[in-house]
């Protein structure tokens, strides 16, 4: 059996079937993969990205410049900015590249999983890169499910429209669209079946590490709110990787403009992945968070914010209006966005301890967090008396702690099917601009919006696949 790396990579890609475009691209050059080593080395895929743009604005951190909505001509952001839940959204989404991306690395993993036993090599090995195969692709199913289905309730998730399970290498598969508890069962069957076989420390970075493993199991756990489980989870993770960047000390050597702080150097760091590429945090305009976000950081002397984020530059954003911007290029600092980090570790164990009412403990362990990013005694917060106040605290510092990528849009789904703490996001819009009337916009915890459609051409490709919402396929 033999495959070419890059013929190999195509394979992926068509294998996908409707779940995926095809693309008419004939591959030139080749170099022959027949070890075992060769398919493992296929598990790393640097630079491998989430493109968020379907869905960024459907939350209350991030905000755009009133030049790029005011007189606009209606467009998917613009939409979702201003939480306009009756436009047409379908047919603005033609086509997806988170979608299309996302499909595409399962189809790797697909490969690697169904090809790698007929691979000449050591037999630990081909465990190996199965397993590492199979948390990504349980990772790439959760991205999917909880971009384009409702979130998980164990009430109605038996029967609530999910995505397709790809879970195998089928050229000619036509896959059909399962449930969120059949595609949660699946995720969570991946991890199970992979976590005996991962490492410590694996061959490179690129490698998905134990610790990476047992936190996306912590937080599929969460996300189902199987608390118990989570929390067990997360306190494994820990074990091994609990390091946590002291920013404070950072700021006193003089910030990441003196001090760099590169990906390689970064120990929060579980998983290299991003929404697009090595340099995605360089362009400002794309990343500007809310006066009200940018109000929660002023309430303390947090580097998260006084370090990476410009509040006063006009070329970018509307200074005026309260936002603020990261403005720290890459090369000097890396700020993983989506993926998993140790910060996220505490979060997720802070949040199960005070959901089972140990609210002394999820206060300490929110606080070793913050002792990292705030200096004296601004970072320690006081031991609330209700799980609704401690859950508050945790919401809030996930916030802070987590401002870009899916992270915010996630827990806005997550949170909302709890009566406790779901929000009816307000942004009053424009807030510097005479141009128009200053407007307050809403969006409902039960919004149709927090479900995103399929893009048109996967649906056109196949009649299997259709919207989770009430939303009308033009076809």
């Amino acid at each position: 059996m033999k495959l070419s790396k890059i013929g190999f990579f195509f394979l992926g890609i068509l294998g996908l079937s409707s779940c995926d475009n095809y693309l008419d691209i004939t591959p030139t050059g080749s170099q022959l993969v027949s070890s075992t080593q060769d398919f493992y080395e296929l598990v790393a895929w640097p630079n491998r990205a989430y493109p968020i743009n379907n869905f960024q604005y459907l939350v209350d951190d991030q905000w755009m410049k009133e030049s790029n909505v005011i007189g606009v001509t209606p467009n998917i952001n613009t939409i979702n900015f201003l939480f306009q839940d009756d436009a047409d959204r379908v047919s603005r989404l033609n086509s997806s590249s988170m979608y299309n991306q996302t499909y595409k690395y399962i189809g790797q993993w697909n490969n690697i999983i169904s090809l790698v036993d007929e691979s000449t090599g050591d037999a630990d090995l081909k465990q190996l890169a199965k397993a590492e195969a199979k948390i990504f692709r349980a990772f790439d199913h959760f991205l999917l499910v909880n971009v384009y289905a409702k979130a998980y309730d164990a009430s109605t998730a038996a029967t609530d429209g999910g995505i397709c399970i790809m879970d195998k290498y089928d050229l000619e598969a036509i896959p059909t669209k399962s449930t969120v508890q059949k595609v949660y069962d699946f995720i969570q069957q991946d991890i199970d079946e992979a976590i005996p076989y991962l490492q410590e420390t694996p061959g490179n970075v690129y490698h998905p590490s134990l610790a990476f493993a047992w936190a996306f199991k912590a937080k599929v756990h969460l996300f189902k709110r199987e608390i118990a489980e989570a929390k067990t989870a997360a306190q494994k993770a820990l074990s091994y990787n609990d390091n946590l960047l002291d920013m404070v000390a950072l700021a006193a050597q003089g910030g990441p403009t003196v001090v760099n702080v590169p990906a390689a150097s970064n120990p929060e760091v579980l998983s290299y992945m991003y929404m697009t590429g090595y340099n995605e945090m360089n362009f400002g305009y794309s990343y500007i968070i809310s006066p009200e976000l940018t109000n929660m950081f002023k309430s303390a002397d947090d580097k998260r914010f006084t370090l990476f984020f410009n509040t006063t530059n006009n070329s970018l954003q509307d200074a005026a209006a309260g936002t603020s911007y990261y403005s720290m290029t890459y090369t000097r600092f890396f700020f993983p966005t989506v993926g998993i980090k140790t910060p996220e570790l505490y979060l997720m164990l802070a949040e199960c301890y005070a959901r089972e009412d140990n609210f002394a403990e999820a206060i300490s362990t929110l606080n070793i967090l913050r002792k990292t990013r705030i200096a004296g005694d601004a970072a320690t917060l006081s031991v609330p008396s209700t799980r609704k106040e401690a859950m508050e605290l945790v919401i809030n510092e996930r916030r802070k702690e987590l401002p870009f990528g899916f992270h915010r849009f996630f827990d806005l789904k997550r949170l909302n099917i709890e009566s406790d703490y779901q929000k009816t996001i307000e942004r009053k819009f424009p807030i510097v601009s005479q141009a128009v009337p200053q407007e307050t916009y809403t969006l409902a915890p039960n919004s149709r919006m927090y479900i995103i459609p399929f893009p048109l051409d996967v649906m056109e490709k196949n009649p299997n696949i259709r919207l989770n919402t009430d939303e009308v396929v033009p076809f």
